[in-house]
């Protein structure tokens, strides 16, 4: 659906300004579809972020702040946020060996198979996706979309 019909609006200053309302519309559209999949399991993007990141660390341990550094929306309490996974039994806090003062965080057996099974129920989305746009689109949407952050 073009951007026009879902906002009914037709009227822009310019194309940049059309491509930046159709990046939000598209992220919200995108958020949505994430957050119905995520709210059965009680947990937000964010939280399924840091799952993602820990999994990748996996076995290695994180402490926050390298966790907030490479979250995808950093503008989040990463404590507040990992409180709560650790209070779902996904992940689990415990002091640094080596650093008595910082926190190591580590996702558990519980946190790797819900992010499975979360991530195989997003997979859906993106062959939904993937069969309206080709591979070659995804790779000059994704160079698109680097380009804007330069």
């Amino acid at each position: 659906m073009k951007i026009e019909d879902a906002i009914k609006q037709n009227k822009f200053d310019n194309q940049v300004e059309k491509g930046i309302v159709n990046i939000i519309y598209t992220y919200t559209w995108l958020r949505d579809a994430h957050a119905n999949i995520l709210k059965p399991y009680g947990i937000l993007m964010q939280h399924f972020n840091i799952l993602r990141i820990l999994r990748g660390a996996h076995p290695k341990s994180m402490c926050p702040g390298e966790i907030k550094e490479v979250m995808l929306d950093k503008g989040n309490d990463v404590t507040r946020l990992i409180d709560k996974l650790v209070s779902l039994g996904l992940a689990e806090r415990k002091l640094c060996e080596t650093n008595r003062r910082k926190m190591d965080v580590d996702i558990t057996k519980e946190g790797l198979d819900l992010t499975q099974k979360i991530s195989d129920e997003l997979a859906i989305i993106s062959a939904s996706i993937g069969e309206r746009i080709s591979t070659k689109e995804v790779i000059e949407l994704n160079d698109l979309l680097d380009k804007i952050r330069d």
